[in-house]
């Protein structure tokens, strides 16, 4: 019964614009009268009860004219903001004061007033309360009414800065479900009893308490002052109590200023490290890239992809995307022509194993610095196909590189793995070959040949991350080497920083 009354008082569409344009003409029509009584006393003599049915239709006339104009209608009313109010505000002053214009006119003409003066003053001021108030009152029960409902959902709001605060404001803004939130946890304790907005500030010791207490189905972690160990063991709670945990982005990443409901999102592997974030040196990156002509082949991939939306930042002159995988390529090719729409760079179809390709490319171009990420990399994949990894991760690296040397490039890096160290499977042995006849070169030429080799990448093409994410969801069981083993990860934006510093 409850759900049902709330849905008819609360629909999923919003009122239609019209019904909204003719309640204001309504609160218009009322506050004239008002303005009446109210200037009189309450004791109207016939001649101004006439007067008053008189002006009506002007003021209504004048009010709607001005309401059209400024569009006080089209927002939803149940987001009432300050931007509103000051709308509000605009209009009322505008059409009264055109109404004391008519009214001054008038009066030169004819010696008389068309309403008195003191009557539109208390009307303005009396419309700017009823229009804001109605408004505002609107919101209020729309929202008590979607909270009350007892199938809302419960969440809390970690953190208790602006972030916080702008989490709320958009769940309020955007959400047209039911959604409460119980409370705010301070993770460290220093504005417990305090409030936002009205809603409570509690202990972060009390969050197991609290879920239970309200049935919360999900905690957003709206802070970015807080340590590892202690998100971690938020993360840990939530997680063990079944509650979905969900993040903000950066506030550069929002939308006019604004964070929007659809950016908050699940929790992502990178936001569970047990370390803080890797720090690197931004100038002495962009000393060696701005400007050059840029070459990622393997682009399309995990890795280079991310390369790619790294070297972006550090302005080049032109970044050339390789790789032999067109769908992916193109989707890239979409992302970066979406996010950088005045960047300059080119993709390229072909194989790092194709001669005649390969050396086209760096006579079109002329690469300055070549980043090498194309390789296979998936280890039982290449235990069965061992002569397609010496093919590619051998021959074409050494392909690249001698083309390197002869057109001049200025620098090559080669992204590797650890598993060329003490290599015990065909493409570790692979990468490591590489690695040695890329060593060589850096002796024997102009170019400078940096061999950088990747350990365990959160969400790279062939991490285990993936793999184990679908055991879990599948119930188990995960399968690792050792019951011991403990495996250390960093991010692949990480990663592609250490490689291009």
């Amino acid at each position: 019964m409850h759900k049902k009354f709330s849905e008819m008082i609360n629909p999923p569409k919003h009122t239609p614009r019209w019904i909204v344009f003719l309640i204001d003409l309504v609160i218009c029509l009322f506050s004239i009268t008002i303005s009446f009584f109210v200037r009189f006393e309450f004791s109207i003599s016939e001649e101004y009860r006439i007067l008053l049915k008189s002006v009506i239709p002007l003021v209504l006339f004048i009010r709607a004219v001005h309401f059209l104009s400024f569009r006080t209608f089209a927002g939803l009313i149940r987001y009432t903001s300050t931007k509103d109010a000051e709308r509000i505000f605009v209009v009322t002053s505008v059409s009264t004061l055109v109404l004391f214009v008519i009214n001054f006119i008038n009066f030169f003409i004819s010696s008389r007033f068309i309403i008195p003066n003191s009557i539109l003053l208390i009307d303005y001021f009396l419309t700017i309360i009823l229009m804001v108030g109605s408004r505002l009152f609107y919101k209020t029960l729309y929202y008590t009414i979607r909270n009350s409902d007892l199938n809302s959902e419960k969440i809390l709001i970690v953190g208790v800065e602006q972030f916080a605060a702008a989490v709320k404001r958009a769940i309020d803004r955007e959400s047209l479900t039911g959604i409460q939130i119980v409370g705010f946890i301070d993770p460290y304790n220093k504005q417990e009893g305090n409030k936002i907005e009205n809603i409570e500030i509690y202990n972060i010791n009390e969050i197991e308490h609290l879920i239970q207490k309200h049935d919360v189905k999900k905690v957003i972690l709206a802070t970015k002052n807080i340590d590892p160990n202690r998100k971690n063991k938020i993360i840990d709670t939530c997680l063990n109590l079944n509650i979905s945990v969900q993040t903000i982005p950066d506030a550069n990443a929002w939308i006019n200023g604004e964070l929007s409901v659809k950016q908050i999102k699940n929790i992502k592997i990178e936001d569970l490290l047990e370390r803080p974030p890797i720090i690197l040196d931004k100038k002495r990156i962009q000393d060696y890239l701005k400007g050059k002509v840029v070459l990622v082949t393997g682009a399309a991939g995990s890795i280079g992809s991310e390369m790619v939306r790294q070297i972006t930042k550090f302005r080049p002159h032109k970044i050339i995307l390789f790789d032999v995988a067109e769908t992916p390529l193109y989707e890239l090719e979409l992302e970066l022509k979406e996010t950088f729409q005045f960047f300059d760079f080119e993709t390229v179809i072909g194989s790092v194993t194709n001669e005649y390709r390969v050396s086209r490319l760096f006579e079109a171009f002329k690469p300055q610095v070549v980043f090498h990420a194309a390789a296979y990399k998936h280890v039982p994949m290449m235990e069965n196909n061992p002569t397609e990894a010496v093919f590619n991760n051998v021959l074409g690296t050494k392909l690249v590189a001698d083309i390197s040397v002869k057109f001049g490039v200025e620098k090559f890096v080669m992204i590797s793995t650890d598993k060329a160290v003490n290599p015990t499977n065909v493409m570790g042995a692979s990468k490591r070959i590489a690695e040695i006849y890329t060593q060589t070169l850096n002796y024997t030429s102009q170019t400078k040949f940096i061999t950088t080799r990747f350990g365990n990448v959160l969400g790279s093409n062939g991490s285990v991350i993936p793999r184990f994410k679908k055991q879990i969801e599948n119930g188990g069981p995960i399968t690792i080497t050792h019951p011991d083993i403990i495996r250390y990860f960093m991010t692949i934006p990480e990663a592609c920083q250490l490689v291009l510093e």
